[in-house]
């Protein structure tokens, strides 16, 4: 239950606000007692963050399907680029893949949201079975059910929200501009409690436990078993709404998969041709090199962020304004990966033959890949995929999770056909590594000083917002270790000198 409201005065005005229990005082300038001196100077806001921030803007910054541009013509050089990936044995891994796909997507349509791996709070808690687990890795997707109460928390957290957007509603910025359905805030305390609620964490530590590290020296630079928080916005998206319509995208890079050496390691043995199937969309260890912000892009991820993820504050089903997937992670990574190499034969041709197209190393085009955007699809630049055919998120309740690997296509319904909001807290699932350490460390910095997070659109932010949170709203020290406020403890990976490497980029 909430505890009694408290009045705050703003801009000379009686502002009523929400508080959780156990929650201090609004807009504490306290800074924890748990940590070392030095730590303490870091919080309260003395030392600034090490990353230049990123323009201002809002979601669509990133997404000309939300913007209407034009996809700018690329530079002679990523012809050069394609020249240097080329193989020939990547013809063969086309024909493969363009026959596998036909099939895979007629089993998406015709199953739907059937594929959709739902699991309950307590198989996490307990165990998953080896089927559920394989279902998961192969669609890239999960629901999880139940973990956190509807009422008491889940819906709490929505109208916190409200309220604090409400307290500052002539500061509050998002997208659209003159409705906000996406708001550009980072640092409520709603999203605090959620990011370390116990049920959530549990998750994301199963979650991140599906991942390996082909190479064994990866293990001293990360720790899967240890989650850490990503500050990210949330959506309140209202019945009708038709202009926060995402497109079919991938995020964390576009031209990146390819133009950075590290992050196209990952596709290896796609780009290699002839192996695709071995491609191994779980491996950690080309993963935490990969270089995902070339450009220093508004809304692009810079860290290992395997899972993307939300947490449901409504209940919410097929078209009221949904998520939308393909779960067809290795075929569509496969696909997606050897695209850029290929043309139809006829610039007119809507055929998707494998004898209708051809080689095109020549010419300078990754379809849907733009610098300092995401990654979009769309039915010209990516046909095959039928990105009509993508599945709905089954219905889901107040405090049900959502997760889709990083390389899952996904988009968000056109419009919202259904009678009450559509309302989640995007919380991914994250580990510790070091370079993640040395973003949480400046996140943590954001925090403090009420901006938004390092990879999210720059300004003031939250920084004159009543009521924004700050580390006393972290009650428990899991929670104020996931935020960067406490030291890491030794054991946490099987390098014993990892935790001291992970503490000294947090703490000097």
């Amino acid at each position: 239950m909430l505890e009694a409201s408290l009045w705050l005065h703003y801009s000379s005005t009686m502002i009523r606000t929400w508080r959780f229990p156990g929650a201090l005082s609004v807009g504490s300038s306290r800074v924890s007692h748990y940590a070392s001196p030095k730590a303490r100077s870091m919080m309260s806001g003395r030392q600034t963050t090490l990353r230049p921030p990123k323009e201002e803007g809002s979601i669509s910054s990133i997404f000309t399907s939300l913007t209407g541009e034009t996809p700018a013509v690329l530079p002679p050089r990523f012809s050069t680029l394609k020249k240097e990936i080329w193989r020939d044995e990547m013809i063969e891994s086309w024909r493969e893949v363009l026959n596998e796909l036909e099939e895979a997507v007629e089993e998406v349509s015709s199953r739907g949201s059937e594929m959709i791996p739902r699991i309950s709070y307590t198989d996490i808690h307990n165990g998953l079975s080896k089927e559920q687990i394989g279902s998961v890795k192969r669609t890239g997707t999960i629901i999880v059910k139940g973990g956190v109460p509807r009422e008491v928390e889940a819906l709490t957290w929505k109208q916190s929200i409200r309220y604090y957007a409400l307290a500052n509603q002539d500061s509050v910025r998002g997208f659209p501009a003159d409705n906000i359905q996406v708001y550009e805030l980072y640092n409520s305390i709603g999203q605090v409690k959620a990011r370390s609620h116990p049920a959530l964490v549990e998750t994301q530590k199963f979650l991140l436990s599906l991942w390996h590290a082909s190479d064994p020296s990866t293990a001293s630079e990360i720790s899967l078993s240890t989650p850490i928080s990503y500050f990210d916005r949330l959506r309140i998206r209202q019945p009708g709404d038709s202009k926060f319509a995402l497109g079919p995208h991938i995020d964390g890079g576009a031209l990146e998969r390819w133009e950075d050496p590290g992050f196209r390691s990952c596709f290896k043995r796609i780009l290699q041709g002839g192996n695709w199937r071995q491609h191994d969309p779980f491996d950690v260890t080309p993963r935490i090199h990969a270089k995902q912000d070339l450009y220093h892009a508004s809304n692009q991820c810079s860290i290992f962020r395997p899972w993307q993820g939300w947490t449901s504050m409504s209940s919410t089903g097929p078209n009221e304004g949904t998520l939308r997937v393909l779960p067809l992670l290795t075929l569509s990574s496969a696909y997606i990966m050897l695209r850029p190499f290929f043309r139809p034969r006829s610039a007119h041709s809507t055929s998707l033959n494998f004898e209708d197209w051809e080689v095109d190393i020549d010419g300078t085009s990754f379809p849907g890949s733009g610098m300092g955007k995401t990654q979009e699809l769309n039915e010209t630049t990516h046909p095959h995929l039928r990105l009509d055919k993508m599945v709905s998120m089954p219905r889901v309740e107040p405090g049900d999770q959502v997760y889709w690997h990083c390389d899952v296509v996904h988009a968000v319904e056109t419009q919202h056909r259904g009678l009450s909001d559509s309302s989640v807290l995007y919380i991914p699932a994250v580990p510790l590594t070091l370079n993640n350490a040395s973003y949480l460390r400046d996140q943590r910095l954001n925090f403090v000083a009420g901006l938004p997070a390092p990879d999210f659109p720059g300004g003031e932010g939250e920084s004159k917002f009543v009521g924004h949170a700050s580390v006393d709203d972290l009650a428990t020290q899991d929670a104020r270790r996931m935020f960067g406020f406490e030291k890491f403890e030794d054991g946490i990976s099987k390098d014993a000198n990892f935790a001291k490497k992970v503490n000294s980029i947090l703490f000097g």
